[in-house]
């Protein structure tokens, strides 16, 4: 058949039984038809791979297609076979196949019946299916998931980078390469990698209108703030996405106790378990897939209804990606991440051990994380922004469907500094990144800004009436705004834009939005200066739980904090316990704290519950695993019998500072712990009673407020020990 002459719209009616094309497609399938190496940029849901299916169907030879994961590959030969009457339409050549399954491949492959061919890179690299393929009729490459052919992509794959070779080696034939979420940068770096600069580009809108975006602060009861808003979605299907295996295994084995049909999926179970999983999710035998991010890349499940980043991902590439697979059928969509310095903290941890230039790259990847978690304006302008898409974030399709735009922050007119800072900017001659530029604008010195002089010049400490989060909220805005750019080829250099330019002649009005503000509380955990997260706090009832704390310290002759923590007043606040049962279910209440310290507590919320005619989420109690429940009672038993604090964490696996974390649940929940063995080979009789004294002199219980009371004379462990002998003796 002459390609010129395919009708394409009966091709995609006979096929694919579509009326019509979705967006590019049409002109995507042209350019593949006409022999064109081609480049499509197209977000998840937008209808990609039958960019490259429907040609494979109508010309001769085989179409080879690369794609990076075994699963996708079975889902999409699945879906292709189910198309047609002969089964060898579509085949996979990976390492998941036996010598005679093999030779059935190349055999349809010869007959000419195989019309697409699914390879993953480490196949293609062999000599003797090399060889073979040279041999066919091959219509022309697709590299799917192209974005892991470029170390500045989020999913980077060092074979990806020996295809060109490789094709080259096999025939002549266009390329067309495949992605879902490209930035500029990563574009360009695929164009080269794959020898295709002069490929006809397609990029599709990156805009999906239906999806809700929404990043909270991850408190230390992020667990029942999932479980409440899973339960909002009972019987629909959703996805949570955590970093680490054992984090998966954890939240999925705390939803199937609070009832939810949930399952796990990482690399760690073996291929039988993780296939068992993914089917049960797309039949719907389970609501909720737990997983890391090796789940969901070409799952075709359209009604996935939310998506739950439980840790922050490493690039917004990924987290576009991961909340693209909701609302693929145009229905509700809800992205939910929370947001903690902490998670950053691990993560630039887990950067520190790689290479120099990986490094570099990662650390760019996970600012512009932390910009889109911290900012206040738009979040869906600020992410298509990222992705080189102008967004009108009044009448655009969507617009107001981010928890920014829906609980507004306050605005401030920043003309003057948008101008201080392109100013800074010029007179740098263009070279500074943003964390470099704010340093110069508050006027601190580091050794980069030393080199070139610049504490030197007049304009260091130009915007020191403002501090280092203003600024960097301002640059991110007026990036978002056009008047400044990261620099591509010196990724994260800030350069002047024409209209920022023209800007610095013609000042005009600018108003930015505050950033979130949040503040690392001494477990490393976040408190979000502004109200959201998990769920409404009871504003009345809290100042009276504050008033009963207090009258209650008084009579015990301790600190309020040591009565109950204020987030153990939020959460009764929030959940209204009427009794000592369920006042053990309150964050950070235990048994021993319940009977110690609880009546009062549940005789007030009682009756103010009867008074006000409160309705309460009576079936609301989130189930512990018991997981934490025998760790607890090891730390217990261990602990009586005096083994060093470091090899009860050794021998659990935990780091120093997680087993103090431990601890330090267990006595604030009301149980008594005797570390005096451990803290006595620290510090001596005197330096102990000094410690202790502050603690019961103290409001506060922080150990960043300690720090500071002491100056330097004790470290933080020997504080968060001795704060844990403290509460265990005053309070328990």
């Amino acid at each position: 058949m002459d390609n010129k002459t395919i009708d394409l719209h009966a091709a995609l009616k006979k096929h694919f039984g579509f009326d019509k094309f979705k967006g590019l497609q049409e002109e995507v399938i042209k350019s593949i038809i006409e022999k064109h190496n081609t480049f499509v940029i197209m977000p998840t849901g937008g209808g990609k791979s039958l960019c490259y299916q429907l040609p494979a169907l109508v010309q001769e030879g085989t179409a080879i297609v690369v794609s990076p994961l075994i699963a996708l590959m079975k889902n999409q030969v699945d879906a292709i076979r189910g198309i047609s009457a002969e089964y060898g339409i579509a085949h996979v050549l990976n390492s998941s196949l036996n010598k005679t399954e093999v030779n059935l491949v190349k055999a349809d492959i010869e007959r000419g019946v195989t019309k697409l061919l699914y390879v993953a890179p480490e196949s293609l690299i062999k000599e003797d299916y090399v060889d073979f393929l040279q041999n066919q009729k091959i219509s022309f490459v697709a590299i799917d998931e192209a974005h892991c052919i470029s170390e500045w992509g989020h999913d980077f794959r060092p074979e990806y980078r020996n295809l060109k070779a490789i094709i080259q080696k096999i025939d002549d034939v266009p390329i067309i390469g495949l992605t879902a979420t490209a930035t500029e940068k990563v574009e360009e770096d695929i164009l080269k990698s794959l020898g295709i600069t002069d490929a006809n580009s397609f990029k599709a809108s990156f805009n999906r209108p239906n999806l809700f975006y929404d990043v909270r602060n991850k408190t230390a009861n992020v667990n029942g703030d999932i479980i409440r808003f899973v339960r909002q979605y009972a019987n629909k299907s959703g996805i949570i996405y955590c970093l680490s295996r054992k984090k998966v295994e954890e939240i999925a084995q705390v939803l199937q106790v609070n009832g939810i049909k949930a399952v796990p999926y990482h690399a760690g179970l073996d291929a039988k378990t993780r296939a068992k999983h993914q089917d049960m999710f797309l039949m719907e035998d389970v609501d909720v897939v737990v997983a890391t991010i090796a789940f969901g890349m070409g799952i075709d499940k359209p009604d996935v209804r939310f998506v739950i980043h439980h840790d922050i991902p490493k690039s917004l590439e990924s987290y576009y990606q991961e909340t693209g697979r909701a609302g693929r059928d145009g229905g509700e969509g809800y992205c939910l991440a929370y947001y903690s310095y902490k998670d950053i903290e691990k993560l630039e941890k887990f950067l520190s051990g790689k290479p120099i230039a990986e490094q570099e790259i990662g650390n760019s990847l996970l600012q512009e994380v932390i910009g889109y978690a911290e900012t206040s304006m738009s979040r869906r302008k600020y992410l298509l922004h990222y992705f080189g898409e102008e967004f009108d974030g009044i009448n655009g399709l969507g617009a107001s469907m981010d928890d920014n735009v829906r609980n507004p922050k306050k605005k401030v007119e920043a003309k003057d500094e948008v101008k201080k800072l392109l100013e800074v900017v010029k007179l740098t001659n263009q070279k500074y990144k943003a964390k470099d530029l704010v340093k110069t604008l508050v006027g601190k010195v580091n050794a980069l800004l030393k080199s070139h002089k610049t504490d030197e010049q007049a304009y260091f400490g130009l915007g020191k009436s403002h501090d280092s989060k203003y600024w960097t909220a301002l640059i991110r805005q007026v990036l978002v705004s056009g008047y400044i750019k990261k620099d591509i080829e010196q990724y994260g250099v800030i350069v002047l834009t024409p209209s920022g330019l023209e800007y610095l002649k013609n000042p005009e009005s600018f108003f930015m939005t505050e950033d979130h503000i949040y503040d690392a509380g001494d477990d490393g955990s976040l408190i979000a200066n502004d109200k959201g997260g998990a769920g409404a706090i009871d504003d009345i009832l809290i100042k009276l739980l504050k008033d009963l704390q207090k009258s209650v310290a008084k009579k015990n002759g301790v600190p309020p904090y040591a009565v109950f923590q204020e987030t153990s007043l939020e959460d009764m606040a929030n959940k209204y316990p009427i009794n000592l049962e369920e006042l053990k279910n309150i964050y950070g209440v235990g048994e021993g704290k319940a009977s110690k310290f609880g009546k009062p507590f549940v005789d007030l919320i009682a009756k103010y519950v009867e008074e006000n005619d409160i309705i309460r989420a009576e079936d609301f109690v989130v189930k512990s695993t018991g997981v934490n429940s025998a760790l607890k009672l090891y730390i217990i038993q261990n602990t009586d019998r005096k083994i060093p604090l470091v090899d009860i964490a050794k021998s659990k696996g935990l780091g120093f500072s997680e087993l103090i974390d431990e601890m330090q649940r267990i006595v604030y929940s009301g149980t008594k712990l005797n570390i005096d063995y451990c803290i006595d080979n620290l510090l001596d009789e005197e330096q102990q009673e000094k410690i202790f004294q502050y603690f019961m002199e103290s409001d506060s219980d922080r150990i960043q407020d300690a720090l500071d009371e002491f100056k330097g004379d004790f470290d933080e462990e020997e504080l968060r020990l001795m704060r844990i002998k403290f509460i265990s003796k005053v309070a328990n």
